[in-house]
């Protein structure tokens, strides 16, 4: 979301003109209807208090909002093919709906087809945008659900029927278990994208961006194992943990201290504790951490160990890079991984 007051209010001056020169710069989002729009929408112009600006559609998808009906935004400026408008409407029709193969055939698509039209349009993936759409259903419902969650916690509370979870219909009911443990989740900016966090009072369990792939898995899985419910707000971990996010970032960064709930095999906390120990500013490759763990066969291993973890930039699984020097692969995407490793180069100059 763009936080720039003054390109906020430019971006509002072109909204209220229709200035057909910023259709595809950036994408307004109305927080009274839950939609968002190119800048030449006819629909009534909102208040420039209900509004965010983004510059990506899957930013405004993560947050919860919808493409306009009448502007159509995500198809600027293209026209969009039948297949693909029918898509958007299936997706819009039932957006928690997790899309597999058979559920092309049912709508009479060539999925491949479907796809590669898809991307030419919207340039993302249909599995992006309608998971984009998914997620950000789930965030907007914590965050809706916050003050009734809030209030029946306070009243005392304990048992899953007691307050409700936000998750539940996006992501699946965890197992049910005697001990609940309730999760707070809250949203953290960066200059790199929007992060989300979970915590409790003790430690952090997942900091991730929230448009990596996958994350839907691993909240459910962490729900599952913990029997976890959770609620939007914040607590004074994922305060700590703001302040040194925003340190690190500036590059005033003096280390992290938050304190983290690693859940894994013994091989993966063993691969999770290396990736700890790399200096700031510097690499290793998945090569050098298989023979520090003694077996150099166990490349790959590394490399899944090194995927499935759940608590971005604190664990720097950025800085493991491939054999060959080049980046390697990384769950918040190459371009991320490259900033990062540049950020602390420069903060180990300072």
């Amino acid at each position: 979301m763009i936080e720039n007051e003054q390109l906020k209010e430019r971006y509002y001056q072109a909204l209220l003109e229709r200035d057909a020169q910023f259709d595809g710069i950036f994408f307004a989002a109305i927080k009274s209807t839950g939609i968002f729009c190119h800048a030449t929408c006819r629909a009534r112009k909102p208040k420039f208090e209900n509004c965010d600006f983004y510059e990506r559609a899957e930013e405004a998808l993560l947050a919860g909002y919808r493409p306009c009906k009448i502007c159509q935004p995500l198809s600027y400026p293209h026209q969009l093919p039948e297949e693909v408008r029918m898509l958007i409407t299936t997706v819009e029709a039932n957006p928690e709906k997790r899309w597999r193969e058979e559920d092309f055939k049912r709508l009479g698509l060539h999925s491949a087809t479907a796809r590669r039209q898809f991307k030419e349009v919207y340039d993302m993936t249909f599995v992006q945008y309608a998971r984009a759409r998914r997620m950000g259903l789930a965030f907007k419902n914590i965050k809706d659900g916050q003050t009734v969650i809030d209030q029946q916690l306070a009243m005392g509370y304990q048992s899953s029927s007691g307050f409700n979870d936000a998750f539940s219909r996006i992501m699946g009911n965890p197992v049910k278990k005697t001990t609940i443990k309730v999760l707070t989740a809250a949203f953290i900016a960066t200059p790199i994208g929007r992060m989300l966090a979970l915590a409790d009072e003790e430690y952090l369990y997942l900091l991730e961006f929230e448009n990596r792939r996958g994350l839907e898995r691993e909240i459910e899985r962490l729900r599952s194992r913990l029997n976890a419910r959770i609620i939007h707000g914040t607590n004074t971990l994922l305060q700590q943990l703001e302040k040194e996010l925003a340190a690190y970032f500036s590059g005033t960064f003096a280390g992290f201290t938050v304190p983290l709930y690693l859940s894994g095999s013994a091989f993966q906390q063993a691969v999770w504790k290396l990736l700890q120990k790399i200096p700031l500013g510097e690499t290793a490759t998945y090569k050098d951490l298989a023979l520090k763990l003694g077996d150099s066969n166990k490349v790959r291993a590394v490399g899944n160990a090194n995927g499935a973890n759940q608590i971005a930039i604190l664990i720097p699984c950025h800085r493991v890079i491939a054999s060959d020097g080049s980046l390697g692969g990384y769950g918040g995407g190459k371009e991320r991984k490259k900033y990062l490793l540049e950020l602390e180069k420069k903060i180990k100059k300072t």
